[in-house]
């Protein structure tokens, strides 16, 4: 069993940077991919950044490119969410989540598609 324990949420102002980060309790050179959600009151979880260990091959929603980068720490197990240059629509819990199995590139961003999730860590922006 994975256990995905997630630390670094907080309240920030717009423009403020924060950094998210997921201890793993295996070694995640066993996953294949590793990635961030988010997900609003109301609304379906969005996945906005995803890692695949193995190549190092990135990809990220549309709405953080260039604002928000993934990254991995091997020694320590541990992934993390640098984002910058918040936005009030940042606003939302962020989810750590990583799949074992072989996921094709299309299918990164899908929230039903990853097995092991962290407990979410509440991000505000506040304007």
């Amino acid at each position: 069993q994975v256990q995905l324990v997630e630390s670094g949420g907080g309240t920030v102002q717009d423009g403020d940077s924060l950094r998210l980060s997921c201890a793993a309790s295996v070694n995640k050179a066993n996953f294949y991919v590793m990635a961030w959600f988010r997900q609003t009151q109301g609304q379906e979880r969005e996945g906005v950044a995803v890692l695949q260990p193995g190549s190092g091959a990135t990809l990220y929603a549309d709405s953080v490119r260039g604002r928000f980068t993934i990254s991995h720490d091997n020694v320590k197990n541990t992934l993390f969410l640098q984002m910058d240059d918040l936005k009030s629509e940042d606003t939302a819990v962020y989810y750590c989540a990583v799949r074992d199995a072989y996921l094709h590139y299309h299918q990164w961003r899908e929230a039903s598609k990853y097995e092991y999730w962290g407990q979410g860590a509440q991000v505000t922006v506040s304007s």
